[in-house]
């Protein structure tokens, strides 16, 4: 009897369980349906790609040029956004395919995880694929660009 007492107070305390095959951290498709797992954030996470090239020191870089949505915005600042991250790379693959690359993919997941937290608004995430792969430390220290500072688009 006190089993039976306790698993209605547990799911009233801790809420209904999550809808079968439902993704934590992105948005139901029901209208209304709003919950503690389901903060509002929506795909389209990312509003459009821009190829950029600069001039260096070094000869012509090249820059992809992510311009995240409002809502893209928000899922980044979320933890646990793992299932929306790669959704918002998969648009951005879409929209750049040539953004295809180990190194690009690394630089976007960092920026998905640091950008908004440490340059909230920023108006771009910027990803080179000149800058070489490296480990998801070296990728944290580095602000999410290996291989030398960012340079002014």
């Amino acid at each position: 009897m006190k089993v039976l007492i306790a698993v209605p107070a547990a799911v009233a305390l801790l809420g209904a369980a999550p809808a079968p095959g439902s993704q934590p951290g992105i948005a139901s498709a029901e209208p209304g349906a709003i919950s503690p797992a389901d903060p509002g954030y929506r795909p389209p996470f990312v509003d459009h790609t821009e190829w950029a090239s600069e001039w260096s020191q070094s000869g012509r870089r090249t820059s992809l040029r992510v311009f995240p949505t409002p809502s893209g915005r928000l899922a980044s600042t979320h933890p646990g956004t793992a299932a929306a991250a790669d959704e918002a790379w998969s648009e951005v693959v879409t929209m750049a395919p040539d953004a295809d690359t180990p190194g690009m993919r690394a630089q976007f997941i960092c920026h998905w995880e640091f950008a908004e937290t440490a340059q909230p608004g920023k108006t771009s995430w910027n990803l080179e694929p000149w800058r070489p792969v490296v480990d998801d430390a070296e990728m944290v220290a580095s602000g999410c660009n290996p291989g030398g500072p960012e340079e002014a688009l």
